[in-house]
């Protein structure tokens, strides 16, 4: 398998969320518009000033046909059962499916955010809420309903980790959850520790140095590259949580953690072989279903493809009991909406939060849902697929420390960077403090 060794910006890996055209939301109320919306105000919230029936539009990027994906398909499906059940009403849902890739949520939102506007409902698969669309008060703030309407366990995460200055302006449905999956017979095979046994990262370096001892010819470790990020990104939650989950600073760049967390995945990525990096984790996945690759960091909802291989495929959580749990942006509606408008969004809100849908996401979907409540153990009974799905996400919500991704907090420029770097370091006898060097002086140039 070729291994691609080329600056790509990562997209994120647990959706394909995109947005590729402009919703019809309006500007948020100011001062000086106040005297116009409260004349709009008169006519019946139900319609428009030329007595059309009103539309919430919601965009998602669920486009793939069953063969491509059919998780998309299910959610298609979840989608058009809640229009279907609010066809009579006074606002009608029409769920708009997009293919221009999940870059785009950012770009369209960004592009609406420029001219004064949000579209009326968008689901931005794990981006985030752009800064500028909080700051212009166009998003609105769910707190307010979630609290009143006893949601907390049903958005889950999304309550703590989306709050923001006492405000969550986007929730959820499915949560990025990263851990990784290992090749249990291999291991046993080579005599190598299991990841449930690792309290720290050499613990790990020294399984994979024993694979690469005693594993079979051609066969190696772990993906690199993109995989290598989240050894990363979990070995600063474990020196240093409030690093990890705070924006990226000149004194964390140039800190004691982030050097040690920097060189000690640099050293085993090179010790991995460069052969065996990739900015691409999706790169791997054949060849550790076919039993080439020992180790492959991907999220919990690969659990489904892995239930046909020849051995025991296993997940497993970083060193130190630390795993990758992050809500993202997800479902935000415009503070420009009408009540009417504003209800039935709400209303869509707690629907794709509500028990049955949120099973229905770790089931069909096979993703980590937001909603505590859900009993996965019970839901995943007689599913050796879903079991497997279970018992990822189980490790992964129960970590003693949990932090979110690198992009999430310090931005996909940075990620990007950094994953760079370790590939480069990858490359037998490159200088790795020469590399982190570099790194860290281009990652103080981008964040000014």
């Amino acid at each position: 398998m070729k291994k691609k060794v080329i600056s790509m910006v990562l997209a994120m890996a647990m959706t394909a969320g995109v947005l590729a055209g402009c919703g019809g939301g309006t500007t948020a109320e100011t001062p000086a518009t106040q005297e116009a919306s409260e004349a709009a105000s008169e006519t019946p919230a139900t319609e428009t000033a030329s007595g059309e029936q009103e539309v919430l539009e919601f965009y998602h990027g669920y486009f793939h046909d069953e063969a491509t994906w059919y998780p998309a398909v299910v959610m298609r499906e979840i989608y058009q059962e809640f229009a279907d059940q609010h066809a009579d009403g006074p606002v009608k849902f029409e769920p708009i499916a997009l293919d221009g890739g999940s870059d785009q949520v950012l770009q369209i939102a960004t592009n609406e955010i420029a001219g004064g506007s949000f579209p009326d409902m968008v689901d931005f698969a794990g981006y985030q809420v752009p800064l500028a669309a909080v700051s212009q008060e166009l998003v609105y703030d769910m707190k307010g309903y979630i609290d009143s309407e006893g949601l907390e366990s049903k958005v889950g995460l999304n309550y703590t980790a989306n709050q923001v200055d006492g405000k969550i302006y986007t929730v959820h449905d499915q949560l990025t959850t990263l851990g990784f999956w290992y090749n249990a017979d291999a291991y046993a095979a080579a005599g190598a520790t299991t990841p449930d046994t690792w309290k720290t990262f050499d613990d790990m370096a020294a399984a994979m140095d024993t694979l690469r001892a005693n594993g079979a010819e051609g066969a190696y470790a772990y993906s690199a590259g993109q995989g290598s990020i989240r050894l990363f990104n979990t070995y600063m939650g474990l020196l240093n949580k409030d690093y990890a989950s705070s924006a990226l600073t000149a004194d964390i760049i140039n800190s004691e953690e982030f050097a040690t967390a920097f060189k000690t995945v640099a050293a085993m990525d090179q010790a991995n072989g460069s052969a065996n990096a990739s900015d691409n984790v999706g790169d791997f996945q054949a060849d550790f279903q076919a039993g080439n690759c020992y180790t492959w960091f991907n999220g919990v909802w690969a659990a489904g493809a892995l239930t046909e291989v020849d051995f025991e495929a296993k997940p497993a959580i970083f060193p130190g009991s630390v795993s990758i749990a992050n809500a993202g942006g997800g479902l935000t509606i415009s503070a420009g909406l009408s009540e009417a408008q504003t209800a039935l969004a709400l209303e869509f809100v707690k629907y794709m939060t509500s028990d049955e849908v949120q099973s229905r996401i770790f089931l069909e979907v096979q993703a980590n849902p937001c909603n505590a409540d859900v009993d996965l153990n019970a839901l995943a009974a007689d599913n050796a697929s879903v079991a497997a799905l279970a018992e990822a996400c189980a490790l992964a919500n129960s970590a003693s420390t949990i932090v979110s991704t690198t992009d999430s907090v310090w931005g996909g420029d940075v990620q990007t960077a950094i994953i760079n770097k370790l590939i480069e370091c990858s490359v037998e006898g490159t200088d790795i403090d020469a590399k982190l060097a570099e790194l860290q002086a281009e990652l103080t140039a981008l964040i000014g």
